[in-house]
């Protein structure tokens, strides 16, 4: 069974089944990327084909409102921020377009994270302009207003991240808001929509931003200067949109962030009352609680610190999937000092043995920067050996590439293309070697899996484990289904086989 390709791929999934006129959130021609397995994508690109994405729903009759078309890029944070903007629009009584043909005006939702990232988001730009003529711009490049303008003066409006409210303005100023009492076609439905909003993502799984911001200032990015420092949500509003989920049949929620580990801090973990219970504003708290929902909770961004110990201690007692997401971007000493990483001085393999002696069934995801300036064969080496001895299950990385704004581009000795290249391809090929061997040690064993598709075809159904997240980890791939098998759905199965990133098994019914 191929493997999926790992161009950059856009956004568009199911919105609420109660809502029912077809459309698709639509996105523009693809940058080609280099080929590389899909499950090594570094910053959680959440872009996707529309081949590989489900149909949109959206309630308002056809015909009865304007419409809106949307791009979304880049990673599941500015996902939600996606999916929160349509949810507003549909409130209104916008419909969302599925070409750019058949909108009023397309909102381009974009991405500043990398170089290629802001490449690709002034290219969706462009598209969008050269299609529909009628453009506003939202998103972490929004904080380049005049280089979009000077690239692309015909566009709207330019606005930042997480700029809700903008951009429900601009878009009422170029398109007016529809007149309900006017549209005989008006569907009250729209009224109905709860608190879990309109996702982008398929019924059965959702992104859970419990924060916005960052109070580090590591040297290679420069989502504080996008995002602005931390800015945690009360743990009550959290706790409410989680159930709201759960209640729409959710049966996963993957909780995102700039800083997880970090949840509540600028809230001095102030305390709140959800279902007539206090409940501090704080990482181990909200982990707590989510348990309590008693569906599948996923950790990303996680930076390493003590008091995550805890939260693991959580996940050996089967309270929280074991799986932790932590960037943690190289293992040198001098170069994590260059880069201002939080937790540098930490013995990082010391935790993660900690980690495995509380719950050994853990599964680890991380990504690396490899080229950073200054790094020297010797600091490569140390990282190398440090993913040995360490044996991550997951694995990304990338090459450093300067971003306009980053400090890291003023540091001296900065390595050569093909250099970062030759190492990129070393540390991915020692990275496959443990990937394949820790997957074959699965093989025999017994899995609870989550089913994410089903090829009808050939009678397979794509699955994930508590080891895999959506779009960016590896799939457990389960022959021999029967058509009680749907998506959305738990099933028990038996591994079969392996390859480098995925699992092959079998299901009895």
């Amino acid at each position: 069974m191929s493997k999926i390709s790992t161009e950059s791929m856009t956004t568009s999934s199911k919105l609420p089944t109660a809502l029912q006129d077809t459309a698709t959130i639509f996105n523009p021609a693809q940058v080609q990327a280099p080929q590389q397995p899909y499950h090594h994508k570094a910053n959680h690109n959440q872009n996707r084909s529309i081949e590989q994405s489900a149909e949109a729903k959206v309630s308002a009759p056809v015909n009865a409102a304007p419409k809106i078309g949307f791009v979304s890029l880049g990673c599941p944070k500015a996902l939600v921020d996606s999916e929160r903007i349509i949810t507003e629009l549909t409130r209104d009584g916008y419909q969302v377009a599925s070409d750019y043909a058949g909108a009023d005006l397309v909102v381009v939702n974009t991405c500043g994270f990398i170089e290629s990232a802001v490449q690709e988001s002034l290219d969706a730009i462009g598209e969008a302009i050269s299609k529909n003529g009628k453009v506003i711009v939202t998103g972490c490049l929004g904080k380049e207003a005049d280089k979009i303008r000077q690239m692309h003066p015909a566009v709207l409006a330019v606005t930042g991240a997480h700029a809700y409210d903008e951009v429900i303005t601009a878009v009422g100023q170029h398109v007016p808001k529809p007149k309900r009492e006017a549209d005989e076609n008006y569907d009250p439905k729209i009224d109905l929509i709860n608190e879990a909003g309109i996702k982008l993502t398929p019924s059965h799984y959702a992104y859970l931003k419990i924060s916005e911001g960052c109070n580090h200032r590591c040297t290679f990015c420069i989502i504080p200067s996008l995002r602005g420092d931390l800015v945690s949500r009360p743990i009550d509003s959290v706790m409410n949109e989680a159930m709201a989920l759960k209640n729409a049949g959710v049966k996963e929620l993957l909780i995102i962030s700039q800083d997880t580990s970090a949840y509540g801090l600028d809230l001095k973990y102030k305390t709140s009352f959800w279902n007539g219970m206090p409940l501090k504003s704080k990482f181990y708290d909200l982990c707590q609680a989510l348990n309590d929902l008693g569906i599948w909770v996923r950790l990303h961004y996680v930076y390493p610190y003590p008091h995550v110990d805890k939260v693991v201690e959580l996940m050996g007692e089967g309270k929280l999937l074991p799986y932790l997401d932590i960037p943690f971007q190289h293992a040198s000493h001098s170069i994590l000092k260059a880069m201002k990483r939080p937790a540098h001085s930490e013995n990082t393999l010391a935790r993660i043995h900690k980690w495995r002696e509380i719950c050994p069934e853990i599964v680890i995801r991380s990504t690396f920067v490899v080229g950073f300036p200054g790094e020297t064969e010797d600091d490569f080496q140390c990282l190398l050996d440090w993913l040995t001895e360490a044996r991550l299950d997951r694995v990304g990385a990338f090459t450093y590439s300067e971003v306009e704004g980053a400090v890291a581009n003023d540091l001296p000795n900065h390595v050569p293309e093909d250099v970062k290249q030759s190492r990129y391809e070393r540390l991915m090929t020692l990275q496959q070697d443990i990937s394949a061997q820790k997957l074959q040690e699965k093989i025999g064993r017994t899995l609870m899996v989550l089913v994410d598709e089903i090829d009808f075809e050939e009678g397979v159904a794509i699955c994930r484990s508590y080891a895999d997240a959506p779009e960016i980890d590896g799939h457990v791939y389960v022959d021999d289904i029967d058509a009680t098998v749907k998506v959305g759905q738990f099933l028990t199965v038996t591994i079969d086989d392996a390859s480098e990133y995925d699992l092959f098994a079998s299901y009895q019914g």
